[in-house]
């Protein structure tokens, strides 16, 4: 990927192109700072692509470090399974992991500092009087009554504030900047808030924490980052980045640059968003396979490969635009045609009787694992008088445009024969129990003679099945940009999972299940006619397998721009 970095040249790389050309000595220097508050998605992963390959194309290094100033949200649940899901894409990070609150004494000192230059001092206005004089973007904001303090006062009750002598929202600190800013991030901002709450990290040691912008540019000043990358809903904040910078002793000063966030559509990358779905068990976990987590994505079959690829494929830029789904299916659908393991599945068995075939006839074919590439080998397949089909492959009333299997019409299996319904057998509410074919047993790679070619259906003989669970997963809204909309709960799809009971092809099943219970290695399959299917390595167990559909064989986002 970093070649291809290289060959797009976009604006981030044109920037750092110009600072190597004005410091020949500069040495790259950037970083991940996600806040442990969920798990990462798939707009991480374009924010991950883009600093780690950087750090690769300019000999530099990426640092991975937990912003992790709000106690009352995070979690080291999160902690682990960031670190688990950037091992996945491949990355590694330089060094040890660092984390903001590393730094909260040296945080605490900057603090002081500002309060000495007459810079911050200690609020002890209710949140609801910060915000009412805060203003708006017509009206200018109003100065706090206790703006005016001494510089010994603030620092007496700063220091009363760390110690917990005052309780939670009684007081905070604040930068004196300008009330009247044209930027709202400007006009005050609060810089440190009082939280009792035990620290994953730091336990019980502090009860006053820095707000995030207070603590992210200074983080990246001392790590010594050169280029801070960021989203464009932090393009205001650079001020207030590049204000506690240029007012705080520190040495290094970060430049900071936006580039626009990933909006996909038919998704919600809101983490508190995604909380909300969790909470109201619409979902599962964050790793269910119908959001775009990077573990919900990994459990639906995604690669890192295709995930990097994607990230390529949409670039970076400062233009915020709503990005095709189906671009993203056709990075996974690429590469899984060239990988997967061909096979076949009935999802909705039917039951097909050859009538003409002896009850023991048996019949064993040598198939390819994929027709493209030999090295992965071949598998067996059985042949027998009973064998189950798809029930969407027969269709009982007469209809001109179906071209599959219909009474007095003819199909070939997959592999096999060419077979011609005959009669249909039902039970006693009208429901078909099996269709009565006949075999002709002169068509086994062969053509009919004076005839067209028949429809191709896959089949799998009674003889040769394992029963398994198939879960077919669709977008989880049904509007294209769900995270615009207030009441977002109100478009679920209401099918965006459906469960089928079917049959796989019995040796494909015992190799599954062999393995199943030894790792959690994700195998992949084309179910032919079908899709792209996984096995759920969470919910699977030895004697319930369970496939989770990755996407489906048709590939409209290709149709779409192949000639573009």
């Amino acid at each position: 990927m970093n070649n291809t970095i290289k060959n797009n040249n976009n604006f981030i790389c044109q920037i750092i192109n110009k600072d190597f050309k004005k410091n020949k000595k500069l040495s790259f220097y950037t970083r991940f700072p996600p806040e442990p508050n969920g798990y990462l998605h798939i707009g991480h992963a374009k924010s991950i692509c883009l600093n780690f390959e950087l750090a690769k194309i300019y000999n530099g290094r990426c640092n991975l470090r937990f912003d992790d100033t709000n106690p009352l949200k995070e979690n080291i649940k999160y902690i682990q399974a960031i670190e688990d899901d950037i091992n996945w894409l491949g990355y590694q990070w330089n060094g040890n992991i660092h984390y903001t609150s590393e730094y909260f004494p040296k945080l605490y000192e900057y603090a002081k500092e500002l309060i000495k230059k007459g810079l911050a001092y200690v609020d002890q206005s209710t949140k609801e009087q910060i915000r009412e004089y805060r203003g708006t973007l017509n009206t200018p904001g109003k100065n706090s009554p206790y703006r005016n303090r001494t510089i010994e006062e603030n620092m007496e009750l700063f220091k009363k504030m760390k110690k917990g002598e005052f309780s939670e929202g009684e007081a905070c600190l604040r930068a004196k900047i300008d009330m009247n800013s044209s930027f709202i991030i400007m006009r005050d901002p609060v810089l440190y808030r009082i939280i009792f709450t035990e620290h994953h990290q730091t336990r019980k040691k502090w009860c006053i924490y820095p707000m995030y912008d207070f603590a992210h540019c200074l983080s990246d000043s001392i790590e010594g980052i050169t280029h801070s990358l960021c989203t464009l809903e932090f393009q205001d904040n650079k001020c207030l980045y590049n204000w506690i910078l240029q007012n705080t002793s520190v040495k290094n000063h970060p430049k900071q640059y936006e580039f626009s966030r990933l909006n996909l559509e038919f998704a919600i990358l809101s983490k508190r968003k995604l909380k909300v779905l969790i909470e109201k068990k619409i979902i599962q976990g964050w790793n269910d396979p119908r959001i775009p987590t990077l573990s919900g994505l990994k459990r639906k079959g995604y690669t890192p490969s295709s995930i990097k690829e994607f990230c390529q494929k949409i670039g970076i830029t400062k233009q915020n635009n709503l990005i095709e789904f189906s671009m993203l299916e056709h990075c996974i659908r690429k590469e899984l045609n060239q990988t997967a393991v061909r096979t076949m599945a009935v999802l909705e068995p039917i039951k097909i009787i050859l009538y003409n075939l002896e009850k023991n006839h048996k019949e064993i074919f040598i198939v390819p694992n994929h027709p493209n590439n030999p090295e992965l080998g071949t598998h067996k397949i059985i042949f027998t008088k009973i064998i189950y089909i798809e029930r969407s492959d027969f269709k009982e009333k007469y209809d001109q445009k179906y071209k599959r299997l219909k009474l007095g019409e003819e199909v070939r299996l997959r592999y096999a024969y060419i077979i011609k319904a005959e009669k249909i057998e039902k039970d006693e509410y009208n429901n078909i129990i099996s269709i009565i074919c006949y075999c002709d047993l002169n068509t086994l790679g062969k053509k009919p003679k004076n005839k067209k070619n028949p429809a191709v259906i896959h089949w799998i003989s009674v003889q040769n099945t394992l029963p398994a669970e198939f879960r077919l997963y669709d977008q989880l809204f049904n509007i294209k940009n769900p995270e615009e909309k207030k009441d977002f709960l109100s478009y679920i799809n209401s099918e965006s999972l459906i469960k089928k009971q079917g049959f796989i092809e019995k040796q494909i099943g015992i190799n599954i299940q062999k393995n199943i219970e030894k790792d959690n290695k994700i195998s992949f399959f084309q179910f032919e006619r079908i899709g792209y299917f996984c096995i759920d390595y969470l919910d699977s167990k030895k004697e319930n397998l369970i496939f989770n559909r990755t996407v489906s064989l048709r590939d409209p986002w290709n149709l779409k721009n192949k000639f573009k």
